[in-house]
């Protein structure tokens, strides 16, 4: 039955209040068109019409003057716009890094926004933010970084970054910028050049270094390109390395690399984004040796802990170099306290939303245990598709799993064959509909990816992915040439 405004007191038109009658009906079906989406989700296409143009067009809209019902607004939402885009909560999602949006933290989201508590300072809701606090502190053990460390929730890792980069920026350079040097691998995420530009670090004194035959920063190359900026009068005082790639999923060499930033004196961050959330599990962390002594660890929580996106977080190893960069006071605020932790003393924001209730919610409901089991599931399922799709006729394979992406071509005559026949190999196995990947470019190569992250995927998916794989080619190989 639509909800029609005139639940509204009638007589009274600046009334926004509902009756608790309303409310209850609105929320009930919301929660079931949602979980009727959730439910359809294996069924789904991997991917929705995106030729959307004229529906774009046809969208837009000036400040409608009266109100309308709430189930033509959801058809609207289910039926017509959500459909016109990537699949990524589904169990078909093998593209980018996926984030499945795990369904606690809408809950989470729910009670946050309708209670609405202001959680920017402790003051204004300690007991609250004292929930945020142990959110972080798991995370903090999880990593294996001391006591001392501290962090913040950010809206993904693009911002927990350039965080970073303010902390080691302060802490290395003070007013003196302009000199500062910071160093990157050739495969990192572009957030990395984007964060330093913000934190005022020009792109002309950000050095992208060489990778190594399995995508890893070269460790000699690092140390020649801060030998060669001291000996121009330059500051070296950042490295930032790589815990899972995005183009092919490698990790940089983090304990040779903290070595090399120990013996220089230099900041090192790790962008942990999408592969840090592996370390949860004990028998993989020496696959990120190297990881605690990062002086500061970007997250991503709508990654490795599969919540929904704009779930992002910072760590850094001395808690005081994120305060200082963040600490502040007004007369309209309470005074700044030491003992709790503080959002807003780590952090840009003081209105903010409540991001940590997400992350604890969701922790206290499943427990760390079956985060284990999962994440240790994912590796499985990608080093299993890895083996089968070296083995397809005519399939290079670039970057074996060192998580749980990796990246794959097309042999053929040319370069430009075979990233046309890779480009059309991508393609054709996601307009089947079941899964869904997407390609990168390394070198002027082409690659195909396939990352296996999300909660829903399970065996049977990268089953068909590697079934689709092998019939793909195999039709491509009989397919006469251009």
């Amino acid at each position: 039955m639509p909800l029609a405004p005139n639940t509204l007191p009638p007589d009274d038109p600046a009334a926004l209040d509902l009756t608790p009658a309303t409310m209850q009906a609105m929320g009930e079906a919301v929660v079931a068109r949602a979980v009727a989406h959730l439910a359809a989700l294996a069924s789904a296409p991997s991917r929705g019409d995106l030729v959307a143009e004229e529906r774009c067009r046809a969208l837009r809209e000036t400040v409608p003057e009266e109100g309308s019902a709430l189930e033509p607004l959801l058809d609207l939402l289910f039926d017509d716009l959500i459909p016109r885009s990537f699949g990524t909560p589904g169990p078909g999602y093998l593209a980018y890094i996926p984030g499945g949006g795990i369904y606690p933290a809408a809950l989470a989201d729910y009670i946050a926004d309708t209670t609405n508590r202001f959680t920017g300072i402790w003051a204004a809701a300690p007991a609250l933010v004292q929930l945020e606090a142990n959110a972080l502190d798991w995370l903090r053990e999880w990593m294996q970084f001391h006591a001392t460390a501290r962090g913040v929730f950010t809206t993904g890792g693009s911002m927990a970054t350039f965080n970073a980069i303010l902390c080691a920026r302060e802490r290395h350079l003070g007013p003196e910028i302009r000199r500062g040097t910071l160093y990157t691998s050739s495969q990192a995420h572009h957030s990395v050049e984007k964060s330093a530009k913000l934190a005022g670090i020009a792109h002309d004194r950000v050095r992208a270094i060489p990778v190594d035959a399995q995508f890893r920063m070269r460790v000699d190359a690092l140390e020649a390109a801060i030998a060669a900026d001291r000996a121009q009068g330059l500051t070296p005082f950042c490295i930032a390395s790589t815990a899972g790639t995005t183009n092919t999923g490698a990790v940089d060499p983090l304990d040779a690399i903290a070595d090399v930033a120990a013996r220089e004196g230099l900041w090192h961050h790790v962008d942990g984004a999408y592969g840090a959330c592996f370390h949860l599990v004990p028998s993989l962390r020496p696959l990120l040796a190297g990881l605690p002594r990062a002086d500061s660890l970007t997250l991503d929580p709508h990654k490795g802990l599969f919540l929904p996106y704009g779930t992002g977080a910072l760590l850094v190893r001395d808690g005081e170099a994120l305060r200082a960069v963040h600490a502040s006071t007004a007369g309209y605020l309470p005074e700044n306290q030491s003992e709790f932790y503080d959002p807003a003393q780590y952090g840009p924001d003081l209105s903010r939303g409540f991001p940590g209730l997400r992350v604890w919610l969701t922790l206290k409901l499943f427990g760390a245990a079956r985060y284990r089991a999962a994440l240790a599931e994912k590796r499985t399922l990608a080093q299993w598709a890895a083996e089968q799709v070296a083995a397809i006729p005519g399939v290079v394979l670039d970057a074996p799993p060192q998580l749980s992406l990796f990246a794959f071509h097309m042999a053929g005559a040319t370069r430009a064959a075979e990233n046309a026949a890779t480009r059309a190999l991508i393609e054709r196995v996601t307009a089947r509909g079941k899964v869904m990947l997407t390609g990168c470019t390394v070198d002027d190569r082409v690659l195909a990816r396939l990352c296996v992250l999300s909660f829903r995927t399970r065996r049977a998916q990268v089953e068909t992915a590697v079934q689709h794989l092998r019939e793909e080619c195999a039709s491509l190989h009989r397919a006469p040439a251009p």
